[in-house]
């Protein structure tokens, strides 16, 4: 989902089970960002390079956002696909981050699965970048992403962020990486 550049930012905060979020949306209301207030300083740098100058003012969030976040973290899993969101990025990137609200809660899929989805079997890694860009965490979910063997891979906002969302969910995982046998 893309328009036209914002002209003004508003961050807004919210507490969560897994800490406080950081909200940023534009002046039609439509969410642009959200990611964790330890992560507020690689948050800055990406609006930074999707809106240049523009630096969020505080200012509330649209009251329906905040409702929809909250009973997702409530377990009404379903209800994040009623957040509007817009964002900048590449078209890859858009298409990507498009891709990740394919995947329903409870459900996960490798960068490979989400490559070929994608129609794009080959850019494994270019799919893992655009999603590691993805400005709109939860609710674009790259969390649902994992390794090729079902184990937990990397997260901006941290392994036990990405536990909590996919047990939250009920997603199937491997914690850990499974271990390759040893040539003799």
């Amino acid at each position: 989902m893309t328009s036209k550049p914002p002209e003004r930012l508003r961050l807004d905060r919210l507490a969560t089970p897994i800490g406080e979020s950081l909200i940023v949306t534009d002046e039609a209301g439509y969410l642009r960002a959200f990611d964790w207030a330890d992560r507020e300083t690689g948050m800055a740098r990406l609006l930074r390079l999707h809106y240049g100058s523009i630096v969020p003012e505080p200012g509330g969030a649209p009251g329906n956002l905040k409702r929809l976040l909250r009973r997702y973290f409530e377990g009404d899993l379903g209800c994040l696909s009623a957040v509007e969101w817009r964002t900048a990025g590449t078209p890859f990137q858009r298409a990507v981050w498009r891709g990740l609200t394919a995947i329903a809660p409870g459900e996960t899929l490798s960068y490979g699965a989400l490559a070929a989805k994608l129609g794009r079997p080959q850019s494994v890694r270019a799919v893992g970048l655009a999603n590691g860009a993805n400005p709109i965490s939860v609710v674009v979910p790259c969390h649902r992403v994992i390794g090729a063997d079902g184990s937990l891979t990397g997260y901006g906002g941290g392994i036990a962020r990405k536990r909590w969302l996919l047990n939250h969910e009920g997603a199937a995982f491997r914690d850990a990486p499974a271990r390759r046998a040893r040539a003799a």
